[in-house]
């Protein structure tokens, strides 16, 4: 069992950043491959990024490669998201997930998921 809690949103204008962080808890962190997600209003969830246990394969939106960066720290139970140049069109509910099997972008791999930390950009 994995219970998993984000932080770092919050209001932000047109091309701010911000530095999303999910800690989990459990002794088995590592070896879990993490996700992050989005919702925004009237939406499905959405696949953002994720990378694998060691951090060794990453995958990104294509609506945010470049401007995002997914990493994870093992010894600290944690994941971020850096986000950069952020666009009104980032705004959402951003979630993190954990994946017991493997890592990907299909949501259905994802066996846990956190409560959501909201991200808003302003224009």
């Amino acid at each position: 069992q994995v219970q998993l809690v984000e932080s770092g949103g919050g209001l932000v204008q047109a091309g701010g950043s911000l530095r999303l962080s999910c800690a989990a808890s459990g002794r088995t962190f590592s070896s879990y491959a993490m996700g992050w997600f989005r919702q925004a209003p009237g939406k499905e969830r959405e696949f953002v990024a994720a990378l694998s246990w060691s951090g060794g394969i990453t995958y990104y939106a294509d609506s945010v490669k470049g401007r995002f960066t997914i990493s994870r720290d093992n010894a600290k139970n944690t994941m971020y998201l850096q986000i950069n140049s952020l666009k009104p069109e980032d705004t959402a509910v951003y979630y993190c997930a954990a994946a017991k099997e493997r890592v990907g972008t299909q949501k259905e791999l994802y066996d846990y998921w956190g409560q959501g930390t909201q991200v808003t950009v302003s224009s």
